[in-house]
């Protein structure tokens, strides 16, 4: 889904965000951010997203998009190749993944997910979907996984009973209406890694990157800017560099493409 934001004359470029949610709520939510930034940089944004995690993948390993919102091992990876580059993160807040089943759910640790069905966004969702594998496999914790697109359908499909158990993150948890959310419980977290990136193509001219970091850090400390953040469940942004993921290489996890990539 593309939402083409006004901005008269301006250099359009495309802005992908992956595709946590659905389209339209995504849209809704990102346009005015998207529109705050590129009036800073005379720039018209281009709200882009995918219809699942994998097409979203394949379109960011593509370099379709100048500008991007994706997870940490997705920036690790698509850092060195098509190469982009890094424009800011969350200043404070760190990424935890979650578990979470329902309420009602007699499962109170992981260890008894063994031989249940497991409801994850994609393969390659870091927090949601590549951390908690990772433990469950530590433990020799056998679960059927079900791969359902977004973090939403994840949370939708445990509340209905369709799953045991399901992987998440604790901004989308927050992005929940509070009726869903009643209906679940956090089972388990991970321990805090450093958070999604906003990066930008290489093809992106060095100075609308750095007006674009600039504009991005500069939302701290505005009462607009803060409240456009909070729109998508963000808390203030800091410039960041390339070593800010080394604690997501340290963990030596290896990125698995999409099939048909």
């Amino acid at each position: 889904m593309a939402l083409s934001l006004p901005a008269g004359a301006a250099p359009q470029l495309s802005f992908g965000v992956v595709p946590q949610q659905s389209a339209l709520s995504l849209a809704q939510n990102w346009g005015p951010l998207l529109q705050n930034l590129g009036a800073q940089c005379s720039l018209e944004l281009k709200f882009e997203t995918a219809p699942d995690i994998p097409s979203f993948e394949r379109r960011v390993a593509a370099g379709s998009y100048d500008l991007v919102y994706f997870n940490p091992l997705h920036y690790v990876e698509f850092h060195d190749n098509p190469g982009y580059l890094p424009l800011a993160r969350e200043k404070s807040r760190k990424l935890v993944g979650l578990i979470v089943v329902r309420s009602d759910s007699p499962v109170t640790e992981v260890g008894q997910l063994d031989g249940k069905d497991l409801a994850l966004p994609a393969p390659e969702a870091f927090a949601a979907s590549v951390l908690p594998r990772a433990e469950l496999e530590s433990m020799g914790v056998r679960v059927k996984i079900h791969y359902v697109g977004s973090h939403d359908s994840v949370y939708l499909g445990v509340a209905q009973g369709l799953f045991a158990a399901g992987g998440g993150i604790n901004r989308t948890w927050q992005q929940q209406q509070p009726a869903l959310r009643d209906k679940l419980r956090i089972l388990w977290q991970t321990p805090p890694h450093t958070p999604h990136a906003f990066a930008a193509h290489p093809r992106l001219p060095a100075q609308q990157r750095q007006c674009l970091q600039r504009a991005l850090a500069g939302m701290a400390g505005k009462p607009d800017g803060e409240r456009l953040l909070q729109q998508v469940q963000l808390t203030p942004l800091a410039e960041a560099k390339d070593s800010d993921w080394d604690d997501i290489r340290k963990l030596k996890l290896r990125y698995q493409p999409p099939a048909g990539r």
